[in-house]
C-alpha cells in the first residue's frame, strides 16, 4: 500500500489520537487530526512538535522523513467535514464511552463513502456495539493500541461480525506499512487477547498478594526479572516450545499434569475492593506516591525504559 498523496483522519486529540497521528505520518500519510473542542487538535499539533523534536534528537524517530517532513504532513480541524475530505481510513480514538463512540460513527458514515474503512481505538468495548448504528458495518473495524503506540508496536484487529476479509487484510497491510504489529482476532470477544491475558495475570498476582503469599514488590520483580525478560521478545507458545528438549510435545508430557493441579488451584476472581484492595494500594504506594508528581515521573522512566527497549528489538534479527 503506498501512502503518496494518501489521507487519514484522526477523531479525538488525546494521548491516544496524537499517538495514531505521529505514527500515520512516520509512514508518509497525510493525517487531518479532529476535536470537537475547538482549538484541541492545533494544541496536539504542538505537542507532536515538541514529541518529534526530542525522538529525533533520541535518534528514535520512526519512519524515513524527518520530523520537519513528518509535522508538514499534518493538519488540525474543527470541523468534521473538513477533517474526513479525502480520507480512505478513519481512526477514532475519542473517550472510552459506548455512547460517545457510537455518535462519533453515525456523524462519519454521513459524510464519507462506503469505501472508507471506520475504526475504532476502543480497549474493552465490542465491535458489534460500536458499530451497532452504523448501516454498513461490513467497512468497520477495531484497531486497539496498547499504550504508549509509538513504543508498544501492537494493535489488535478485532472485527465486527459482517466486516468484510478485505477490510481486515487492508487494515493489516496499513499497520504494517507504518511499523505497528497488527494481530488478527477471529471473532470479537470480551477483552480481546491482550486485555484477557493481561487481566489473567494481574487477577493470579493479586490473589498472591491478597493472600500473603508475596508482596506488592515481589510479585512484580516476578514479571520484570522474569517472566518479562523472555516475554519482551517470545511468547507463552515459544516458551513451551523452547522449554523442554524436544518442544511442543515434549513440554505438554512433562508438564500438563503440573500445570493443570496449579491452575485448578487458583481459585475464584479476586473482587480488587474493600481491606484487600485498600491493603495492597497502601503497599503500592509506599513504594510509589500516588501524587501526579511521582506517576507522572515514573511514566515518563516507563516511557524511556520502552524507547530502550524499542530499539533493542528494531535490532534484532
Amino acid at each position: 500500500m503506498s501512502s503518496s498523496g494518501k489521507s487519514i483522519t484522526v477523531i479525538g486529540s488525546g494521548l491516544i489520537g496524537r499517538s495514531w497521528a505521529m505514527v500515520f505520518s512516520s509512514g508518509g500519510y497525510r493525517v487531518r487530526i479532529y476535536d470537537n473542542q475547538p482549538g484541541l487538535a492545533a494544541k496536539a499539533i504542538a505537542e507532536i512538535r515538541k514529541q518529534m523534536g526530542e525522538l529525533e534528537e533520541a535518534s528514535m524517530l520512526r519512519g524515513e522523513l524527518s520530523s520537519s517532513d513528518q509535522l508538514a504532513l499534518l493538519s488540525s480541524h474543527d470541523d468534521l467535514q473538513q477533517a474526513l475530505e479525502g480520507a480512505f481510513f478513519v481512526q477514532e480514538s475519542v473517550f472510552e464511552d459506548l455512547a460517545a463512540k457510537q455518535s462519533v460513527f453515525e456523524s462519519v458514515e454521513r459524510l464519507v463513502g462506503s469505501e472508507v474503512i471506520l475504526s475504532s481505538s476502543t480497549s474493552c468495548l465490542l465491535p458489534s456495539n460500536i458499530f451497532s448504528a452504523v448501516q454498513t458495518p461490513n467497512r468497520c473495524i477495531i484497531s486497539h493500541p496498547v499504550n504508549p503506540p509509538y513504543y508498544v508496536r501492537l494493535v489488535e484487529l478485532v472485527p465486527h461480525p459482517h466486516t468484510l476479509g478485505t477490510v481486515m487484510d487492508a487494515t493489516h497491510a496499513l499497520m504494517t506499512q507504518v511499523g505497528q504489529c497488527p494481530v488478527r482476532l477471529n471473532k470479537e470477544i470480551e477483552g480481546f487477547a491482550l486485555n484477557r491475558v493481561q487481566y489473567a495475570i494481574i487477577a493470579e498476582s493479586w490473589r498472591l498478594v491478597e493472600e500473603g503469599v508475596i508482596s506488592v514488590r515481589d510479585i512484580d520483580l516476578v514479571m520484570s526479572e522474569g517472566l518479562g525478560m523472555r516475554y519482551a521478545f517470545i511468547g507463552p507458545m515459544e516458551t513451551m516450545h523452547l522449554n523442554a528438549p524436544a518442544g511442543l510435545e515434549d513440554y505438554l508430557q512433562r508438564y500438563r499434569a503440573g500445570m493443570r493441579k496449579v491452575l485448578g488451584s487458583t481459585g475464584p476472581v479476586p473482587q480488587f475492593s474493600g481491606e484487600a484492595a485498600e491493603r495492597i494500594t497502601k503497599e503500592m504506594c509506599e513504594l510509589i506516591p500516588g501524587q501526579q508528581e511521582h506517576l507522572s515521573a515514573r511514566r515518563e522512566r516507563r516511557d524511556q525504559l520502552l524507547m530502550g527497549l524499542a530499539r533493542l528489538k528494531k535490532e534484532q534479527p
